[in-house]
């Protein structure tokens, strides 16, 4: 199995001895979306960059993977919310990496559901482990769980 972008950028005006870096990135389903660097980078803050797209990646795949755990389970989740977050520092190179993810999932169970806390992060373990973003990262990742929603 693959996968496939494309990314496509073309030259535009800029500011003297600077570049545009906004470019788009056309996906396999034909999706497009708009994305530059971070702005701390001289990107278009408007726009994805290719950080926020790993974090995406990251908690995308590890809802998923939570929803068919759960799933399995026989337990059904209404919603889930992750606020996650990603950190850049120095890697053990000394190069500039993202080298924290934390991903911070609310989760709704259905009406008469009753998940205990020991429950719940025993299923983000096990989506955690089996998440194939989480394991293509080389950074440290952290899942913070609140008390169980019901």
């Amino acid at each position: 199995m693959g996968f496939k972008t494309t990314v496509n950028w073309q030259s535009s005006p800029s500011e003297e001895g600077e570049f545009n870096r906004d470019h788009q990135i056309k996906f396999g389903t034909g999706q497009t979306i708009d994305a530059s660097s971070a702005p701390e980078y001289k990107g278009n803050a408007d726009k994805v960059n290719p950080e926020e797209s790993l974090l995406a990646a990251l908690s995308s795949c590890h809802m998923l993977t939570f929803l068919a755990i759960a799933h399995l389970k026989r337990l059904p989740v209404l919603s889930y919310v992750d606020n996650a977050t990603a950190d850049l520092g120095k890697n053990e190179a000394g190069k500039i990496a993202v080298v924290k993810m934390t991903l911070e999932p609310t989760v709704i169970f259905a009406e008469g559901v009753e998940v205990d806390q020991e429950t719940l992060d025993k299923i983000h373990e096990k989506a955690h482990a089996n998440c194939f973003i989480a394991n293509s990262v080389a950074c440290e990742v952290e899942i913070k769980t609140p008390q169980t929603a019901h």
